[in-house]
């Protein structure tokens, strides 16, 4: 072998040997995409009924907590009921598919409800006259593993407002945008 050539094997081993010790250090990427920069992020497209793109919903773990951001094109004005679902599915027209609001602490629906709240259960989103809308959150006691676990989850977009007390949905109305999470 030529002395460029060994230059260049060693080159190529040592690459090699340097990604395998790289991917078993603490705080390395997993594989899937799961784990970046030292955080889970998961996303959910949103889609209408009708299969119109209706924005995005990220949740992201963070210092022990998952904070969800949500921004929302093109839906009717006014106040909507926002939830992450139990599954990961979601059938039109209804989206029933994607199960009742994420509990994995078993509480009662709401932020004003005494006994709960679900973890899936959210401040209402305000959509404006042009029909956009943004709301961040933080999600306490679920984690990005329950998030996405073997059915999935989905975040879900209702006709109306939540009341924010009422079990087991807080009377939010039709579902009229959903998309299911998946690791980004």
């Amino acid at each position: 072998m030529t002395g460029l050539g060994r230059v260049a094997a060693l080159a190529l081993a040592g690459a090699s040997l340097m990604g395998c010790a790289g991917a078993h250090e603490a705080g390395a990427p997993q594989s899937g995409g799961r784990y970046m920069a030292g955080h889970f992020r998961a996303e959910a497209v949103l889609h209408t009924a009708d299969g119109a793109e209706a924005g995005r919903a990220v949740a992201q773990e963070k210092d022990g907590a998952l904070l969800v951001t949500v921004e929302v094109k093109g839906l009717p004005a006014g106040v909507h009921g926002v939830h992450i679902h139990t599954t990961g599915k979601c059938e039109a027209p209804g989206f029933t598919t994607a199960g009742g609001h994420w509990n994995p602490g078993a509480k009662q629906h709401g932020m004003d409800n005494p006994m709960g709240m679900h973890a899936g259960d959210l401040p209402n989103l305000t959509v404006k006259a042009d029909g956009t809308g943004k709301l961040s959150f933080t999600v306490h006691g679920g984690s990005y593993e329950q998030l996405l676990d073997e059915d999935g989850a989905a975040f879900v977009v209702h006709g109306g407002p939540d009341d924010l007390k009422s079990d087991p949905a807080g009377n939010s109305g039709p579902r009229i945008a959903c998309g299911v999470f998946g690791a980004v």
